[in-house]
This record gives C-alpha cells, sequence and structure tokens, in this order.
C-alpha cells in the first residue's frame, strides 16, 4: 500500500476491494467475506456517528472473541475514535480504573448494564443506517489505548498509533516465511482485547486478507476438533495452549493433536516463555515446530521471533524483526546511570532488552510518559543473552512481573487489594512456576494479631476487585516479612526461603524473620 499507514479499518476495506469473496471470518455458524464485514463495519461507524462521537474520543470495547468485537473495534477506528480493548476477566474496579483514565466516552460491552464510573454503555456495537462518517486518516493518530500493568501495579494506557501498529505488521510480514499469508485460515482463540491476538492476531489477517477462525474462548478438545473440521494452516499461540492440547494428546492419543496440526503449516508461541519440553513434545507429537517469539504492548507487540532466523530452537526466541533493533545493555553500567554510556554486553553474560523501531508505542497515556527515549531506544525491563549462533534467549525480568497465561499480574496491585482485608497487617506477592499457566501467583501474608484467614477468604475477597488470573492461588502465613533497610519487602529474601518455588514451603525459621 501507498501514502500514509492504512489503519486496521482501512485494511479491511482494501481486503473488501481486493477480494470481496473470499473468506474473512469464521465464527461458530456464522461465516462472513471480506465485502460482508467491511458491509458490517460501515454500519457501526455510522452508528458511532449517530451517537454524536467525535474523532479522538476514546471507545471501551469489552466482548470476548467474534463478530460482535470486530463490529464494535473496526466501526470505531473507521469513525476516527481510539478503540480501548477490555480485559473481559476484569471486575467492575478494574474497569471503572480503565474507564476513569482513559476518559472512555461510552462502554461497549455484552448486554444491558448501568452506566459504569458515569460512562453509558452500549449493549454490543452501534447500528447506523446511514454512511459512515467521511474521517480524514492520521497515521500518527491514536489507534488503540492499550492498558497494561505499570510498576506502580495501576494499568496504564500505552499510546498505539496507526503507524506503529501499521509497522509492526509490516516487520511480521517481512519475516521468511511470513506468520500469516493471504491463503491462510488463522485459528484466533488469543483474545483480541490483547496486543498478541489484536495485532498479530488479527492484525495480520487483514493485512493480507486471510481467514479467521474465531473461538470466543479457548476449550483444548474444541480447539482442536475446530483445527481439524476448518484446516487451520496457521496458529498464533501461548505456552498454556501447547500444554492444554498435550494433556488432551495424554487421555485420548496422539492422532487427535496429529490430525489437527495436519494442515497447519506454521504454530508460533509468545506472551510468556515456552518450557522447552512442551516445544520438544510439540514437534515429537504433532509433527510440528513451534516457533517462539517475543513481545510487549509497548511494541504493538512483536519484537523478536525464530522466524527472524529461520532457526527454531527450544527456549530460543530468536532475533529481532526485520526493521526492528535490539540491544542487550549492561545494567550494572547503565541501569544505574541512565545519562551515561551505553554498554553492551558480550558473551559473558545477559543484559538488558533496549528495542528501538517505527512499531514503538508513543509512551503513557495522557502526557506521552516513559516512551522511547531521545533516540528511540525503549527499555523492556527483560533479560536475555545471545548463544554462538547469535540467537535471543530470555532469562529473567528486572521488575517483579509476574506472567499467568500470558497476562501481567503486578504484586503491587494485588498487594494493595490483600493489605485492605481487615485480617491482613502486611502482604508480599510473589510468582510461582504453574504447569498450566506458565506462573500463578502466591501472597505471603502476615495477618494482624488476634485474626484468622484462610486460603479460601482471602481468595474470594480478592475476587471481588481483581481479575481470575491476579487471584492468588495460594498463600503463605509468616510471622513477619522480610524488609530492607529502606523498608521495602525483599523479595530476594523470600527467593532464598524458596517461596517462589513451586510446592515450596518456607524454610525452618522463617516465622521469626528479621529486618535485614
Amino acid at each position: 500500500m501507498s501514502g500514509a499507514p492504512p489503519s486496521l479499518a482501512a485494511l479491511v476495506r482494501s481486503a473488501a476491494q481486493d477480494r470481496p469473496d473470499a473468506p474473512a471470518v469464521v465464527a461458530g455458524d456464522t461465516r462472513l467475506t471480506w465485502a460482508e464485514l467491511d458491509a458490517l463495519v460501515d454500519r457501526a461507524a455510522a452508528g458511532y456517528a449517530d451517537r454524536g462521537l467525535t474523532p479522538g474520543e476514546r471507545v471501551a470495547v469489552q466482548l470476548p472473541n467474534g463478530v460482535a468485537w470486530l463490529r464494535a473495534t473496526l466501526g470505531a477506528l473507521r469513525a476516527g475514535l481510539v478503540v480501548v480493548p477490555v480485559n473481559t476477566a476484569y471486575t467492575d474496579p478494574e474497569l471503572e480504573h480503565v474507564l476513569t483514565d482513559s476518559g472512555a466516552v461510552l462502554l461497549v460491552t455484552r448486554g444491558e448494564r448501568a452506566p459504569i464510573a458515569g460512562v453509558p454503555v452500549s449493549p454490543g456495537p452501534p447500528e447506523g443506517d446511514g454512511p459512515p462518517p467521511d474521517v480524514e486518516p492520521d497515521p500518527d493518530g491514536l489507534a488503540f489505548l492499550a492498558y497494561t500493568s505499570g510498576t506502580t501495579g495501576r494499568p496504564r494506557g500505552a499510546m498505539l498509533t496507526t503507524a506503529a501498529v501499521r509497522a509492526n505488521q509490516e516487520q511480521c510480514l517481512a519475516m521468511d516465511p511470513p506468520p500469516v499469508r493471504s491463503d491462510d485460515r488463522v485459528l484466533l482463540v488469543l483474545p483480541l482485547f490483547h496486543v498478541y491476538g489484536l495485532n498479530a492476531g488479527f492484525g495480520l489477517v487483514a493485512a493480507t486478507g486471510a481467514c479467521a477462525v474465531l473461538m470466543e474462548a479457548f476449550e483444548p478438545r474444541a480447539a482442536l476438533a475446530l483445527m481439524t473440521d476448518e484446516q487451520v494452516t496457521a496458529v498464533p499461540g501461548a505456552p498454556p495452549m501447547y500444554q492444554a492440547w498435550l494433556a488432551v494428546a495424554d487421555a485420548d492419543g496422539d492422532a487427535v493433536l496429529r490430525r489437527a496440526f495436519a494442515a497447519v503449516r506454521l504454530a508460533s508461541s509468545g506472551a510468556a516463555p515456552l518450557p522447552e519440553d512442551v516445544w520438544t513434545a510439540m514437534r515429537e507429537r504433532a509433527a510440528i515446530r513451534v516457533h517462539e517469539g517475543y513481545g510487549l504492548t509497548e511494541a504493538c507487540p512483536v519484537v523478536a521471533s525464530t522466524l527472524a532466523t529461520g532457526r527454531s530452537k527450544p527456549a530460543c526466541i530468536g532475533g529481532p524483526l526485520p526493521g526492528v533493533e535490539v540491544q542487550l545493555r549492561d545494567t550494572a553500567t547503565h541501569g544505574t546511570d541512565p545519562a551515561g554510556p551505553v554498554e553492551e554486553v558480550g558473551d559473558e553474560g545477559p543484559g538488558e532488552i533496549w528495542v528501538r523501531g517505527a512499531n514503538l508505542f508513543s509512551g503513557y497515556w495522557p502526557d506521552g510518559a516513559d516512551g522511547p527515549d531521545a533516540d528511540g531506544w525503549l527499555a523492556t525491563g527483560d533479560l536475555a543473552y545471545r548463544d554462538d549462533d547469535g540467537d535471543l534467549h530470555l532469562v529473567d525480568r528486572r521488575s517483579d512481573l509476574i506472567l499467568v497465561s500470558g497476562f501481567n499480574v503486578y504484586p503491587a496491585e494485588v498487594e494493595r487489594v490483600l493489605d485492605a482485608h481487615p485480617a491482613v497487617r502486611e502482604s508480599a506477592v510473589i510468582g510461582v512456576p504453574d504447569a498450566r499457566t506458565g506462573q500463578a501467583v502466591r501472597a505471603v501474608v502476615v495477618l494482624e494479631p488476634g485474626t484468622s484467614a484462610t486460603l479460601e477468604e482471602l481468595q474470594e475477597y480478592a475476587a471481588s476487585s481483581l481479575a481470575r488470573y491476579k487471584v492468588p492461588t495460594s498463600v503463605h502465613f509468616l510471622a513477619t516479612l522480610p524488609h530492607s533497610l529502606t523498608g521495602k519487602v525483599s523479595r530476594a529474601r523470600l527467593r532464598e526461603l524458596g517461596l517462589t518455588r513451586a510446592g515450596e514451603e518456607p524454610a525452618e525459621g522463617s516465622e521469626a524473620l528479621s529486618r535485614d
């Protein structure tokens, strides 16, 4: 395409013009061509205009995967609005924060409900009978406000422009082979409200005119059956999906796995590290090599992939996409003095991943805070090293982020909820390995004298304010927590006690921890 970078809605229009009768969407019993989808997007855009919404205003969309999500999101983009994708698992307190912080003027969700945080609600995407509004495209304007947890634990809106979203599509499609081709049938069970499913999933489908095979929610047996029936050829996934499919094969036999992947030319994994045994099992039992990638919301989202190097190997994220630069910086030098000289690590150890490219966000809403530096580089907070081939391997995170099925959980957000419980004096939240979700949330809790609480009670309390994946799955009760001299909880000491290992009990003597 020439001229200004097209939005997702413009890509749908182009696909409708180029291949009007080609299949665009399969969603349950619904099948749409690109021309039919484009017409539905026009009606939704007209519906937003009929409600008096004007370009630049924010619309929150809290819908599961399906045609309604596509209509609501693409229609808003065609009307010049900024889309705020909302996790369908969010509770009202979490939703209220996103709506208030973004200044959203409308919430599109499933079913009738009263306004929330003063924001009116539309039960499904609006419909209009007239033509869609004629909006002048602005490639540097915002397309999405994608909320992701910051270091304070409060979700922050990453400002993703039309140009940045399109840049990552082009970077992905420049790999050989590309993750999506025009003749592909792409399984989209990754949630579309997550930037991985949104852009590395549907964005690439729209950019190529391929066909999206949508699932509202992941159920492993149903997904395998759908892949078989629809002859799916491309699978963007996450580690828990592959783990669940292997569990089905354990119960039903490997034949069900091989049938589902028989037509698949390319399978990929992102959002969290793929365990080496899962990579190996998929190769041996499903006859498919899973290409692992790495990204972040702030990069729209893909940064690196084994597709970029042509070397698919376990526990490896490959190399940067075409048009993306990656440096591994020495955190011991640059980390202590951001204004000091940049020193990249050599072969002797890991470094922090810094990224530069046209796909980077414009900072956090509303003022662009904490965006790329003056030279265009963004610190990711992730540590990696290069192997002898120059391929990247993730090591750890500098932050305390917990990744549950690819979704960010920051300890401070969970701790704030737990600390409000009348029986809790203090809490610390840490991540522990989990075979199903990659990581799980563990709370280490100090109770007020003379009080009691159980795991179930704290889970029920937390669930009233937090999405299910943020609720602790285990709790250890201690007499005190280890603290640094500045009064912060020492997570390093918690690790020494074995509390960050799955199934571990506190080390002997941990009931009488003192200030470090």
